[in-house]
């Protein structure tokens, strides 16, 4: 293993593991308010918990163990680093992630009293189940143009769980704004980085091989294939273009799924200002 690879794998390792002692952390800080906030909150908080461990948990499987899904790259010579097993991990993980924004969004939507932000709530499930079809299509066809479409839904659902913040601004109390400016500035620099960064690279790759002319699979092709090849490599010149939205994926995406579980309780007061409630 080249020592850049080596370095790389073994800090998002640390990374994984200190993630998932705070994912211990943030259940014991749970149950220690049980019975001190409101019940509904804690049942919403729980089921963050919950959603938040299958995304955790998720996340560090898939650090141990890095997948190239299209190219069949993997870091170490094993079954469990096959494709058809890291995208079946990815793909619960992130509809778990993607769960948590839902509930965040469907709380604000009810606080705010916001139809827009009510529809927000709801399309954001549907939009990344399209997502995960087009990444699995990616994946089995080998055509990154499933990967495109993929990332721009997921870009359009940060869009949409930062307009749903933006919409609670006005309403907000003084001392809720710092929290709603962190959240948004968190979920803009996602949306940037998706659309400026993330889904130009995949258009990229889909545009060179249009170019060259390369073979796809079908889809039935494609199963058996991710389930019974891969290539491992270990060497910075294959990894490079990878290391960069796995670091960030793997590390600031987990730790916004951590803090769904401390987002602080939302009421609306008489006057119709929203204060924090926990």
């Amino acid at each position: 293993m080249s020592t850049e690879v080596l370095v790389w794998w073994f800090l998002l390792c640390v990374v994984s593991a200190a993630n998932v002692l705070a994912l211990s952390y943030s259940a014991r800080v749970l149950r220690q308010k049980q019975g001190v906030i409101p019940a509904d909150v804690y049942a919403s908080r729980r089921l963050q918990l919950i959603l938040s461990a299958g995304y955790v948990l998720g996340c560090a499987y898939r650090s141990a163990l890095p997948v190239f899904d299209v190219q069949r790259i993997c870091l170490f010579d094993s079954w469990l680093s096959s494709v058809i097993v890291g995208r079946s991990v990815a793909t619960v993980a992130e509809l778990c992630f993607v769960t948590q924004w839902a509930l965040l969004m469907r709380e604000i939507s009810h606080v705010t009293r916001s139809q827009p932000a009510r529809w927000a709530a709801l399309a954001v499930l549907p939009l990344i189940a399209v997502a995960e079809t087009c990444s699995w299509y990616s994946v089995l066809t080998t055509s990154n143009i499933g990967h495109v479409i993929e990332e721009s839904l997921w870009g359009v659902a940060a869009a949409l769980l930062v307009a749903s913040l933006l919409s609670l601004w006005l309403q907000s109390s003084p001392r809720l704004r710092p929290v709603l400016l962190a959240m948004c500035l968190t979920g803009i620099a996602y949306v940037g980085f998706m659309f400026l960064v993330d889904v130009p690279m995949y258009w990229s790759r889909w545009v060179a091989d249009e170019a060259s002319g390369r073979h796809y699979l079908s889809l039935t092709q494609g199963l058996l294939d991710t389930s019974g090849r891969w290539v491992v490599s270990q060497q910075w010149q294959v990894w490079k273009s990878e290391m960069l939205w796995m670091s960030l994926y793997f590390s600031i995406a987990v730790w916004l799924s951590i803090a769904f579980v401390h987002t602080p309780a939302l009421k609306r007061q008489k006057n119709g200002d929203v204060i924090l409630l926990s």
